[in-house]
This record gives structure tokens, sequence and C-alpha cells, in this order.
């Protein structure tokens, strides 16, 4: 009989629309306690896969001596649906409290966003805000020991309150997926996922991703993600994968190792990554192709130049077409992720973007409405300045910065006198996705077939 100890990850997460992502941020914690202490076995629940009756009799029948939960989104981010997850989230919260007196740690990347105001609605008994690898193997190994927590990097606690900020990050992970999960991700989503790089060194005015992972970016050993790509191309012939970074196209140098290693690797994958539509050549597009680079999700968020800067952009119109141009030679699909109806916009402004979106080829536009406001952004101070909000709110209910001059139906309009393929949030296109997946067996980004000329 084992003496470890063990500790269950729960991957809070329920949203899958319009597909599932595999929980990554508890399969790297598992990877990396399980390197670094032998003394722990780490279980991995999710439930996008069980109910909270099966999380219930799991603890009850296998109690564990600790247990994580990641909550991976606040909500949708879609204006035209503000459904809080924080309910769900404290369902899952109270199923766990009934059923275990085990030490329930909090962390991912939406309770970093909102550390404090969750760690006191949710209670639990420690969280941790930002990369959470070392900062929770610091944390077991004291409370088994009995030694001082005041130190660690993230951590929140009741004695302590919030602790010490991240200045200390890790630039070497392995990483392992689950059998089961990875089975359920590549037939839902038709993909897994995988970081090559963490933080932002962007100021995109709206953006959380240096509150979640730092500005300060760091790039992960190529070799491991390499040998990552190979054991699931030859393991389980999964030979999709999509790159998370918050931007992919950051640090090129890194960016092309990287690609010529895939390629010396000799495995035929295919990947997709969110780009920005900038800083990119034609030889790195060409070197990306060859490494299987097959989609591109650009964050352009708007066609008008003047638009994109206030939004905290460093790019142009011309650098968007220009990029745009240059993937349809290497054949790389494309997509423009956009937010139209943010601060300052009008009606001029979104015009110049409808007639814009007339000149880029052979793409979709993926609009959001308004600006989702999150605690600690430049939006949220501008937001203030504006009326929008007062300083004492807590931003953690959907709170969106809608411009006063925005029309939705208007604008949507609009969008159908361009003749270009234009994806709202609210389209149902659920059903058309399933068919892709399940009956037509297609992987990866399937919007590739809504393309318009």
């Amino acid at each position: 009989m084992s003496n470890k100890r063990t500790l269950v990850l729960i991957s809070a997460n329920r949203l899958a629309d319009p597909y599932p992502v595999y929980p990554i941020g508890i399969s790297y914690l598992r990877t990396y306690l399980k390197e670094h202490l032998d003394w722990l076995d780490v279980f991995l629940l999710d439930m996008n896969l069980i109910s909270v009756e099966n999380l219930e009799t799991i603890l009850k029948e296998t109690p564990p001596d600790y247990i994580g939960i990641s909550i991976r989104n606040i909500d949708g981010a879609n204006s035209l649906d503000k459904t809080s997850f924080i309910p769900g989230y404290s369902e899952i919260m109270k199923a766990v409290r009934r059923n275990s007196k085990a030490p329930v740690i909090m962390g991912g990347a939406g309770f970093s966003i909102f550390p404090a105001k969750l760690f006191d609605l949710l209670k639990p008994d420690y969280g941790i805000a930002g990369e959470g690898e070392e900062s929770l193997r610091q944390l077991l190994t004291a409370l088994e020991s009995g030694g001082d927590i005041s130190g660690i990097e993230g951590l929140i606690s009741n004695e302590n309150g919030i602790l010490n900020p991240h200045k200390n990050y890790l630039n070497s992970l392995n990483l392992s997926f689950d059998d089961n999960l990875s089975d359920f991700y590549w037939e839902k989503s038709g993909m897994l996922n995988i970081q090559t790089k963490r933080g932002c060194c962007y100021h995109c005015i709206y953006c959380s991703y240096p509150i979640i992972d730092g500005r300060k970016v760091r790039t992960l050993d190529t070799d491991l993600i390499v040998g990552t790509l190979e054991r699931l191309y030859r393991d389980k012939g999964i030979n999709y994968v999509f790159f998370t970074d918050s931007v992919f196209n950051i640090h090129n140098d890194y960016n092309a190792e990287l690609a010529e290693k895939i390629i010396k690797s000799g495995i035929k994958i295919n990947w997709g990554a969110y780009f920005s539509p900038h800083n990119l050549t034609e030889d790195l597009l060409s070197t990306f192709k060859r490494a299987g680079l097959k989609h591109i999700e650009f964050g352009t968020e708007s066609l008008c130049t003047e638009q994109m800067h206030r939004y905290g952009k460093t790019f142009s119109f011309e650098d968007v077409l220009l990029n745009s141009e240059r993937c349809l030679k290497y054949n790389i699909n494309y997509a423009h992720f956009l937010i139209l109806g943010g601060i300052g916009e009008t009606e001029k402004t979104l015009r110049e973007t409808m007639e814009n979106s007339k000149r880029i080829r052979y793409t979709v536009f993926f609009p959001y409405i308004g600006m989702r406001i999150y605690p600690g952004t430049a939006l949220q101070a501008l937001a203030i300045r504006d009326g929008k909000i007062s300083p004492n709110d807590s931003l953690l209910e959907p709170t969106y910065y809608l411009s006063d001059d925005f029309n939705l139906e208007e604008c949507k309009k609009m969008t159908a006198e361009t003749g270009k393929a234009w994806v709202f949030p609210d389209d149902p296109l659920a059903e058309d996705i399933e068919t892709m997946r399940v009956i037509k067996k297609k992987k990866g980004l399937i919007w590739e077939y809504l393309r318009k000329p």
C-alpha cells in the first residue's frame, strides 16, 4: 500500500462554447509536482467530464489530503451573454466542503484576475495568483512540514492576506497530458493545447494577460515542447495543437528555433496560435508553414487605425492587410478577432472598419461587442473617468465599456453589406461545429470552412 499523500486538482471550467478546451493549467501543475515531490500522488478531475454529484462521490470514496481548484474563466467575456460562472464555482466549492476536510487551494487564470475578491467570496484555505507551479510546490512542502509560508510568491491565506508578488518565473517546464482527458478533448475539440511562452509585453488597454502571467515574457524550453509534441503524435496519433501564448509572434528568433526543431523531428502536425498582425516576415511565415502552421487567429480588434491605437495597439490597418496577404501566399488560414463599439468607437470609425474589411480576402471576422472591463487595466481607469463605472465596482459581474454611439442592429446590417464572413457571438454555430467535428471528423480550428473571398 502506498504511503504517499494525495492531491486532487479540479478543473472547475465548464465552458464548452464553441468547443471545450483541455485544462492545460492543471496538467502543467501535475507534471511539475510529480517531478519535484516524490511523496505526492496527483490526480486530475475535470468538470467538463463529471457532474457535481460525481465529484462528491469521488471525494467521499477516495478522500484526498489536499484539493486544488483551478478557475479559468469568470464569464464568457461576451456582452451579448452576461452569464457569470461564479455561481457554478460556488456550487463546486460547497460540494468539496461537504465531502472533504482537506485544505483547499485555489488558483488559475480567472482567480489571478480577482484573487482577493474570489478568496473572500469562495473561501478556500489558500489561493495562488499568477504562475502556480513553484508556489504550489512550496506551499505543499510547508504544509507537510509545518514550515513558513510567508515568503511564497503569489500566495493568499487567511493568516497572512495577500503576500509577495511574483518576481521569479520558470522557463523550463515539462508537460504530460492525461490519457483520459486527451482522448476526450481530441474527440470533442479536435486539438490539444500547449504553451511556448508566458507573459505579455504589450499594453492593450483592456487585456488581463499581463495581470495573469506578468509582463516579463518567458520562453519555455523548445526541446521539452517538441518532446511533448512527439509523444502526442507517436503515442496517441494527435496531430493538431494550439499554442496558447497570449501572442505567439513575440521573440521570433525563439519561434524560428522552435519551428526548425519541429521540422527536424519529422512529426507531421498542424498547429495554430494567437498572433498579432505585425512583427512578421515572409521568411518567418514560410518557416512556420513548413513546421505545420495551419491557422492564425489575429488579435486585430479593429480595422480602423485610429481605433486600434485607442485600444493600445501598435500596428496599423496597413500591417493587417500586409500580413493577411502574406498568409494567403503561404496558404495559412487566418481569422481576425475584433472589438466593435469599444471605447471611442463612432459611426465614422465603425464605417472605416467595414470598408476596410472588404479589402481583406478569404478570412472570417469574429466581432465582440464592447470591452470587458477588468481590474488593474487602463480600461478600468478610463471607464471610471468616463462615468461608465465607479471606483468601487468590483467588476466580478460581467461589466462592459460600450460606446454610447453604438447600435448593434445597425452594426449587423453594415457587416451584412460587406459581403464578408462575420460571426457574432450570438450566431448559432454550435450544431455546425458539432457536425464538422463528429460526423465529418474535422480537426483543429474549423472556421476555415466559413471563409468568403
